[in-house]
């Protein structure tokens, strides 16, 4: 059998799975939900668009949900077949032919390309369809009551004459295609030949909003975003409300739109739009979503979804220098190497760092580092909150090498302490307190004590004091350093940063 899956057709056996189909994809993520088209159908409807032929050519009539529309909508048939009895500066009529409609002798104003119904002699035995070809006010005997409105071919209306005829009056059909498709994760779905698959949704960024777009591919780096929950209007996404933005590009919140809200209560949640809302002074505009809007069309909350965007995100940190440079000017980017310069010295910082700036203004600075200079820790993800603090502190949330900014150290002390963030750190609970305090451990100090959310790392072992000089009620332990720390002592800078990592490099 032959599926399409993102766009490209692959061969399949006969009765084969949707993991035999995602199987060597580098575009899937286990656990994801993806979209199974099984067909289209086509869809015609009828509008209350009416396309009105003539001697002279075409035009639209847009029908009022009135009395008057409906009628004209019922007798059009008798109409086909009318002539232009008189033409004026203010108006163009057809008839006449039979209604019966009330006389109603009162003024009335009618607007430009207003279409209705006029009796002739005030009697309703001679009929007439009337379009408006100017502001004016009459009395027509119908007391102002529209048929509906000329929308498109308006230029016709100038152009009649006495004679002219109308040649056929019918509906405007409109034409749509609607796709039979499932959502599912699970990978025993047995295939049919013809089905297509998508695997991901795919969001073109907005250029104009660089941190915007940036927080969408941090979020999306773990290889999926989770649904919080799911409206008629939109899918939200909560996966870092913990973050502050920069307000940018506001616009209407379109369909198939991404939306970040920039400020207020929320910050840092994401928005997929199933239906289109106004603009809201709390959202800016992160991208619009090219592909996969049926995954979205249907997903749940709790649900899983792979998200990519177009561009891709430019993270050089963690690189060496040569593959960093690669991956610049792979996209364009013209490459300044600062720091360390040899092609094996490690990337730890970028300028600018988000992916947008880089490419608008085309170039990037890459600092580099020897690789002894980046030291290597271990954090204990069962610490969920400390970790989030850490991360979010050095950096290491959005990009693979973290920096801390040395806060107190001096030759021979215990311990050495790094800046944190005061205002995070009021929320930092106390743990378990512990027995020992080991040569290596990463901690900081919780909210029992006045410096929280001061970080540091242990150097002599200690039953009394944590690696941030306090007792064991004010220090929560979440990790380790596991690289030469002899080496670290001799390479620390008082006034310095130390850039530190998980990856081995």
């Amino acid at each position: 059998m032959i599926v399409t899956v993102n766009g490209v057709e692959v061969k399949l056996k006969d009765k084969a799975t949707l993991k035999d189909a995602v199987a060597r994809l580098k575009d899937y993520e286990a656990g994801t939900v993806v979209s199974v088209f099984k067909s289209s159908e086509s869809i015609k409807t009828e509008s209350e668009d009416f396309e009105v032929v003539t001697t002279r050519g075409r035009f639209t009539v847009h029908l009022d949900d009135s009395e008057h529309g409906r009628m004209w909508k019922a007798m059009s048939a008798e109409i086909v077949g009318s002539n232009a009895r008189w033409a004026t500066h203010d108006i163009v009529a057809f008839g006449s032919f039979h209604t019966d409609l009330p006389v109603i002798r009162e003024e009335a104003m009618y607007r430009k390309y207003d279409c209705f119904f006029t009796l002739g002699g005030f009697d309703n035995a001679t009929t007439y369809m009337m379009v408006a070809r100017d502001d004016h006010r009459s009395n027509y005997g119908t007391g102002g009551q529209r048929i509906g409105r000329v929308t498109r071919g308006r230029h016709v209306l100038d152009d009649f004459k006495e004679g002219d005829s109308i040649i056929s009056i019918g509906p405007v059909i409109s034409e749509s295609q609607k796709d039979n498709f499932i959502i599912t994760s699970d990978l025993g779905y047995k295939l049919e030949d013809g089905n297509r698959i998508e695997t991901y949704v795919k969001v073109k960024l907005d250029m104009e909003s660089p941190a915007s777009a940036e927080h969408l591919m941090i979020v999306a780096q773990k290889g999926h975003v989770n649904i919080s929950h799911d409206t008629g209007s939109y899918v939200a996404v909560d996966d870092d409300m913990d973050t502050s933005l920069a307000s940018e590009r506001r616009t209407v919140r379109s369909k198939d739109g991404v939306f970040v809200r920039s400020t207020g209560v929320g910050t840092g949640r994401l928005f997929f739009y199933r239906e289109r809302r106004q603009m809201s002074e709390n959202h800016s505009h992160v991208g619009d979503v090219v592909m996969g809007s049926s995954i979205l069309s249907s997903c749940k909350g709790n649900d899983k979804i792979k998200v990519v965007t177009e561009p891709s995100r430019l993270m050089a940190v963690g690189m060496n220098m040569a593959d960093g440079i690669k991956l610049m000017e792979s996209a364009g980017i013209k490459v300044t190497r600062g720091g360390e310069m040899t092609d094996d010295a490690i990337i730890v910082e970028q300028t600018p760092e988000n992916t947008v700036d880089i490419i608008n203004k085309g170039e990037v600075v890459l600092f580099g580092v020897d690789k002894a200079s980046v030291y290597r820790i271990e954090l204990n993800r069962k610490k969920e909150a400390d970790v989030h603090y850490f991360e979010k502190v050095t950096g290491l949330n959005h990009k693979p090498i973290g920096v801390m900014k040395v806060h107190f150290w001096f030759p021979g002390m215990s311990m050495v302490t790094f800046e944190g963030d005061e205002e995070r750190g009021k929320s930092l609970y106390p743990g378990d307190h512990f027995k020992k305090c080991k040569r290596g451990d990463i901690g900081l100090t919780n909210q029992a004590c006045d410096h929280h959310g001061l970080l540091g790392i242990r150097l002599t072992d200690s039953k009394e004091f944590g690696p941030t000089g306090e007792e064991p009620f004010g220090t929560n332990i979440f990790g380790k350093f596991v690289d030469d720390l002899t080496r670290f002592e001799e390479s620390i800078d008082e006034e310095g940063v130390v850039y530190i990592t998980e990856m081995k490099l």
